[in-house]
């Protein structure tokens, strides 16, 4: 009896090991429970709001540590933001020869408060005065450090949370957005909690598909004027990103010139500046202000936009004050935006 023939099949090389959306799902449930079993956090809001400014120190460590390397290829030295002891590798996740957390010199419990409420924070809080100028990186942490506050009262339940957000990883293309995807979730939660929380998330697919109507263009300036979470941003910058082969100088100008927001809520503007992070952004240009407090009569050529882009808030009321602001007065914030809208 013949042999039977055997037929060679090709394998295919392993793809490198890389986190899978759930592992990142894991997290974010961990950090949550976590947070929920705090005395000082109460609702979706608090949890988005205490993982979104431990969230960012992370995010910043990992932006400063490539750019770091970035610099040593160039042979050029590179200067931090922070300073050494207010970094995350060094206060919060401290490495042993092995790459694991040092708990021997990393802080916890009463220590650990003590560091972020009356050190960490005061000293990232002062960016907002030693800062350049509005459009920086450095301004942005000041902003974000004035808003937001420390709400864990247990400092070994941030330990476990730092230690839960320590596992993601913002290196690789992927991984940010699988992170975005999740973060978006979790605004998306938070918007269903109640207290207001449709003011920060708008239906994605109803932004995707108002902005492929729209159809906005490399080289055109959008903007927001009622940010929230900053979802019509982060899918612009998305759709422009992925509309073309762009060349360096169109990918600094998409990064640097082409977005731009405002925001008046303090929550609502650390999160739109996370989420903006998350998505890519480096340095989002978002201004923490009322955006009506800003009289139309003001607005000149240079202050325009090319394409505005927003879910103004509804049903809300403003002062009288505000509303001599505007040719055609009245308390409805909606009616106001779109008078805004119209002249910028």
């Amino acid at each position: 009896m013949a042999a039977k023939k055997t037929t060679a099949k090709a394998v295919a090389p392993k793809k490198a090991a890389k986190p899978e959306a759930p592992v990142f799902q894991q997290v974010f449930k961990t950090v949550d429970d976590l947070l929920r079993k705090d005395a000082g956090c109460t609702s979706e809001l608090d949890y988005t709001e205490q993982s979104s400014w431990l969230l960012f120190l992370k995010y910043l460590d990992a932006l400063e540590q490539d750019r770091e390397q970035e610099a040593k290829l160039t042979n050029k030295k590179y200067e931090y933001i922070l300073d050494k002891k207010y970094r995350w590798s060094v206060w919060a996740a401290p490495r042993n020869a092995q790459g694991v957390i040092d708990y021997n010199t990393a802080l916890t419990g009463e220590d650990l408060i003590e560091f972020v409420n009356g050190k960490l924070f005061p000293y990232l809080k002062g960016f907002k005065q030693r800062a350049a100028g509005t459009n920086t990186i450095e301004y942005k942490i000041g902003e974000i450090f004035d808003e937001v506050r420390n709400r864990l009262r247990s400092g070994y339940a941030l330990r476990e949370v730092i230690d839960a957000l320590d596992k993601l990883h913002f290196r690789s293309q992927d991984s940010k957005h699988e992170l975005s995807d999740l973060y978006e979730v979790k605004i998306k939660n938070m918007g269903n909690a109640g207290r207001n929380g449709g003011e920060y998330y708008t239906p994605r697919p109803l932004i995707t598909t108002i902005i492929k109507v729209v159809n906005p263009k490399i080289g055109e300036k959008v903007y927001d004027g009622a940010v929230g979470s900053a979802g019509f941003l982060c899918e612009a910058f998305d759709y422009l990103r992925t509309s073309k082969e762009l060349t360096t100088k169109e990918s600094e100008i998409l990064q640097t010139k082409t977005l731009y927001g405002k925001e008046k809520k303090g929550l609502a503007y650390i999160i739109g500046i996370m989420n903006m992070i998350l998505h890519g952004v480096e340095a989002p240009n978002i201004v923490h202000t009322n955006t009506l407090a800003e009289n139309i009569l003001h607005i000149e050529e240079k202050d325009r936009f090319d394409v505005v882009l927003a879910n103004h808030p509804f049903g809300g009321k403003e002062r009288a004050e505000v509303q001599q602001h505007f040719p055609i007065k009245t308390s409805e914030t909606a009616s106001l935006f779109l008078q805004h809208f119209i002249k910028i």
